[in-house]
């Protein structure tokens, strides 16, 4: 077992401030699950059920693969509010959301996939996980949501296809690890696990950089 306070890990209100900040990713999640549901044609219903699996689907597959049952996303009911508050906000009162410029909701996208990755790496942690599965829990946390939404919209995920989304996420991850296992300080380590994961995020949509595809025959 880690040396980590399991505790400080999965108690929603453990600490106020990444609660905050889990909040206002999941509901950033939650609208960018709506707008998918927006552009596939769905009703009321496909929105709402998008947006939840867009915002918490990759917190959710991380405890069940990792034994944190029931998932904090269904303990928490705060948690899905917030989803389902960003699904109606969209539904409702679309043309605010659309008019925020795209580079406005990357930035704070970034900023969610940092934050999930290095909560979901912790949490991994504090169970027990090998340090190598750890990061990959970081990357699921992260990018799990957005695949659960392209496949529930028969599309390719697009963290497989396009961007440097989930190397992101497995990089943010992975300074946790790392980090916490030389013991380091758990705070510094967190905000270096995600200034890694958010800039090198921002900086690959900038660049346009993209990992290499397979040749074509």
């Amino acid at each position: 077992m880690s040396t980590l306070n399991l505790r400080d890990v999965t108690k929603p209100n453990s600490d106020s401030l990444l609660l905050a900040f889990d909040f206002a990713g999941t509901l950033v999640f939650a609208i960018e699950g709506a707008m998918a549901a927006e552009n596939g044609d769905l009703d009321l219903l496909g929105t709402m059920v998008l947006a939840f699996a867009t915002a918490l689907g990759g917190g959710i597959i991380r405890d069940l693969l990792i034994g944190a049952s029931p998932p904090n996303s269904i303990r928490d009911w705060r948690y899905g509010a917030i989803a389902f508050a960003g699904a109606f906000a969209m539904f409702l009162f679309p043309n605010p959301v659309h008019g925020i410029p795209p580079s406005v909701l990357m930035v704070l996208d970034a900023a969610g996939l940092g934050l999930f990755a290095v909560a979901g790496a912790e949490k991994a942690l504090a169970y027990g996980i090998h340090p190598f599965i750890a990061i990959l829990m970081g990357g699921i946390t992260g990018v799990g949501g957005g695949t659960i939404r392209d496949v529930l919209l028969a599309q390719v995920p697009t963290v497989l296809r396009a961007d440097v989304y989930a190397t992101a996420a497995l990089a943010g991850a992975a300074v946790v690890v790392v980090g916490l296992k030389l013991k380091l300080p758990r705070v510094p380590v967190a905000i270096a696990g995600g200034i890694v994961c958010f800039l090198l995020r921002v900086v690959s949509v900038w660049r346009h950089w993209n990992l290499p595809h397979v040749p074509a025959h």
